[in-house]
């Protein structure tokens, strides 16, 4: 399959881009897999909580990149300027009304999930989360400039930032958690990975917002101090938004509950689990170019009226991912205990992560119909569907199927993360029955 030069294009930017958020994600993980399997468990129980916010606001943002694509795709830039600013103002006053719902709760939220953890993790967690909390509108400033420069056709911009924040990230981060004897600056453990990450944040955040406000030739950030809600807009961006927000809220929390499960399973899993994760996260760098691809090509070509068009690129993208992450998954395989044990030397850990890690390299190409696929239809406007789908696969599959497999029929981690391979399927088989139709292309934005 030869790859188009408009889509290489796109995505050679969104390559880099990601291949740095993960590279800097997995030195973080290793810099706190040093600390021990205790701080590692602890990270990992906090981010789950975490990601489903984070996610929440990252599909909250979908809406903006969508809407932005289209007018974009219609050549209407002073329409593309306002959406621009709808969905940040009211993107910040979402997340500053959750960032205080969660700061108050956050104490028995962690005890309802982790109760059973080990009091150090179930401590740091805490710490952890905490100091995270702070971060998320400095988190949403940044997802929805991101979303929006890439609506705008504009992907080198992002991928920029991003190395830039991502390698401050691992810098600051190795500073805080141990500590630099030069200038008497004491390591902090996992206190100091919260405070890195969080100053990386806040830094990408200023930076974001000076670019989106300086303006690019297609979009720009204008007149901030004069904001005045647009029903109309607003409503079109969180027609994608909102269905997007709750089936990353939904998905999210269905992963948590999983985590819930192998808390049950003990430290040795739940580290397991989180090298799993981020190992998982290298593989995924080209399917996550081609969804954040599809969602702008996809809303280009409905913005422009050529719904054919749309559907081209969407198969070809889909396939596309799945040929690349089908080889690398191949390739990959024999390597597996290779890449868990440079995150640690407990052997008990990396008995466990090397399982886990050799089905997913096996399902990779389930991986891309899963979350490629309903990329590109919320670029239509197709977020409802998703959003269905998405409750299904969770909830009737990974979940139950999880439980069933990892602690009643007591296949631990690699039974839940079977549950997880299964939804996968599930999901890419409905997204595909849904492509074959018209009913995604006649969606309203």
């Amino acid at each position: 399959m030869v790859i188009k030069k408009d889509i290489l294009k796109l995505i050679g930017p969104i390559i880099t881009e990601q291949t740095f958020i993960s590279s800097m994600g997995i030195i973080n993980t290793i810099l706190a897999s040093r600390l021990g399997k205790e701080a590692i468990s602890s990270i990992g129980m906090a981010d789950s909580i975490n990601n489903i916010l984070i996610g929440f606001f990252s599909a909250l943002a979908v809406g903006g990149t969508v809407v932005v694509a289209q007018y974009v795709g219609q050549k209407n830039q002073k329409a593309a300027n306002e959406a621009s600013k709808q969905i940040m103002y009211s993107g910040e006053l979402i997340t500053i009304f959750i960032t205080i719902l969660i700061w108050i709760l956050r104490h028995p939220i962690v005890l309802l999930l982790f109760g059973k953890a080990e009091k150090i993790v179930f401590d740091n967690a805490i710490l952890y989360l905490s100091i995270s909390l702070v971060t998320y509108p400095f988190i949403t400033a940044q997802l929805v400039a991101f979303g929006v420069l890439r609506g705008a056709g504009d992907t080198k911009t992002p991928m920029y930032i991003n190395v830039f924040i991502n390698v401050l990230n691992v810098i600051l981060s190795y500073a805080f958690i141990y500590g630099i004897k030069i200038i008497n600056l004491k390591g902090l453990g996992v206190e100091g990975a919260a405070i890195g990450i969080g100053l990386s944040r806040l830094i990408g955040a200023i930076v974001a917002l000076y670019i989106l406000i300086k303006g690019t030739s297609v979009v720009k950030l204008y007149d901030l101090w004069h904001f005045r809600p647009d029903i109309k807009m607003l409503r079109s961006i969180f027609n994608i938004g909102l269905p997007a927000g709750l089936e990353s809220l939904l998905f999210s929390g269905g992963k948590l509950i999983t985590q819930v499960f192998v808390v049950l399973f003990g430290t040795a899993s739940i580290a397991a689990n989180s090298i799993g994760f981020s190992v998982q996260q290298i593989f995924n760098i080209p399917g996550n170019a081609l969804s954040i691809a599809s969602t702008i090509v996809v809303g280009q070509d409905m913005g422009s009226g050529d719904p054919v068009a749309a559907k081209k690129s969407l198969y070809y993208m889909t396939w596309l991912a799945s040929i690349c992450m089908g080889i690398l998954g191949a390739v990959s395989f024999p390597f597996a205990r290779f890449l868990v044990s440079i995150y640690t030397t407990n052997q008990d850990v990396i008995d466990i992560a090397v399982k886990v890690v050799r089905l997913n390299l096996a399902c990779m190409v389930l991986w891309s119909l899963s979350f490629v696929l309903p990329a590109g239809l919320k670029g239509a406007g197709d977020a409802k569907y998703t959003l269905m789908t998405s409750i299904i696969g969770m909830w009737a599959f990974r979940i139950v199927l999880g439980y069933v497999l990892g602690v009643v029929m007591k296949f631990g981690l690699v039974g839940v993360w079977i549950g997880m391979f299964t939804d996968w399927a599930v999901r890419g088989t409905l997204y595909l029955i849904r492509l074959r139709g018209t009913k995604w292309q006649k969606a309203i934005v």
